[in-house]
């Protein structure tokens, strides 16, 4: 990795995020021999750091690789993993997609969307979920498949869609592992998964060391 100090413009940019992401920031820089390559982990940084990709966290991620906020915009724009609105403390998606759909997965969506009380496409009013459906999340042989703040759950049925709904609205768990979440709620798998994964998502946005999104080992 490539040693990094920020100019007195790109330290100014970031100074309200908090001092970990600000480290996280330089850390991420000084993987990519081209700034602006790392505009996507940077993106997501913005993202923990307000909750979600706005305007300011846009122009802040251009002055740190040196793209402009057009640039970065079509890049928060083109991917839906970057939300531009404010989103739940639970992001909860079901894949709707051909082999999804044909297991059941409207079904599945349905349930999450009534016992939540929160449409496809939304987020409900106190901030507990955000749902939508997703494209294909490559375990069509596991369909329906649902994600928990991007921790996959394989073979979901409309009713244990339910009890995970009541599960996190009820319990408000810090973590979402996506062992516990398939042992409680999850069914046939696409294959048996290889090594266990005791940490989890503490946060709607992928779990990843690099930007600080990982917790412990949930309970």
């Amino acid at each position: 990795m490539k040693e990094v100090v920020l100019t007195a413009k790109e330290a100014t940019a970031i100074e309200g995020w908090s001092k970990p992401s600000q480290q996280r920031s330089v850390e991420i820089l000084s993987r990519y021999p081209d700034k602006r390559s790392a505009v996507m982990p940077l993106l997501y940084i913005s993202m923990i750091e307000n909750g979600y990709v706005t305007e300011d966290g846009m122009r802040q991620v251009g002055l740190l690789t040196g793209l402009s906020p057009a640039q970065v915009q079509s890049v928060a724009s083109f991917y839906t993993m970057y939300k531009r609105e404010p989103i739940g403390d639970y992001l909860v998606g079901v894949c709707t997609s051909i082999s999804c759909f044909l297991l059941g997965a409207d079904d599945v969506l349905a349930a999450i969307e009534d016992e939540s009380g929160v449409p496809d496409g939304e987020s409900g009013g106190d901030g507990t979920f955000s749902i939508e459906h997703v494209e294909c999340n490559g375990a069509c042989g596991g369909a329906p498949v649902v994600l928990v703040n991007w921790e996959m759950i394989e073979g979901v049925t409309p009713e244990k869609a339910r009890e995970l709904v009541r599960w996190l609205r009820d319990g408000r768990p810090d973590v979402v592992n996506t062992e516990e979440m398939q042992r409680l709620f999850g069914g046939k798998r696409a294959f048996d998964w290889g090594v266990k994964e005791p940490v989890g998502a503490i946060l709607p946005v992928p779990a990843f060391g690099p930007y600080g999104s990982v917790g412990g080992e949930a309970t």
